[in-house]
């Protein structure tokens, strides 16, 4: 494993979270494996295939005027052909406004998620994605919590 194997796996993963952020479906689509890949989006069943996993973004593209992913935590472990990247997605995303007006209420959520990779010639692709919502609270949370 080199440190350009890291690398090149780190802007591999800041790539796919960008085109979500632009709304860029076909740069999107390029960055996933040709067949056998999967997609498990927090509160959704396993999507398996290429179709339903990018009929999936193309959905919440749709419906999705506005969003911004700041990573944190981001973990990267190559081993061979396959790279697993382990991260937090501080997501901050706005839907369509009520009556065309201004875009809607912005909201906030935390998923970690895991992005497995596999080499391919034409670069790391994306093999799967898992992301997984954080419903624990804070211990500040909790402490304000006089109950």
């Amino acid at each position: 494993m080199s440190r350009t194997d890291i690398e090149a796996v780190e802007e591999v993963n800041t790539a796919f979270y960008e085109a979500m952020e632009r709304g860029d479906f076909d740069s999107l689509s390029a960055l996933w494996l040709e067949d056998e890949i999967s997609c498990v989006h927090p509160g959704w069943p396993v999507l398996s295939g290429r179709g339903e996993v990018l009929r999936s973004y193309a959905l919440i593209m749709s419906h999705t005027d506005y969003i911004q992913f700041f990573l944190t935590d981001t973990k990267v472990a190559v081993i061979g052909d396959t790279a697993l990247v382990t991260c937090t997605e501080n997501i901050l995303s706005g839907g369509p406004a009520e009556d065309g007006g201004e875009l809607g209420p912005l909201v906030g959520q935390l998923v970690v998620a895991t992005n497995v990779f596999r080499r391919t010639s034409e670069g790391w692709r994306l093999w799967s994605h898992h992301g997984s919502p954080v419903l624990t609270e804070s211990d500040e949370d909790e402490e304000e919590d006089p109950s």
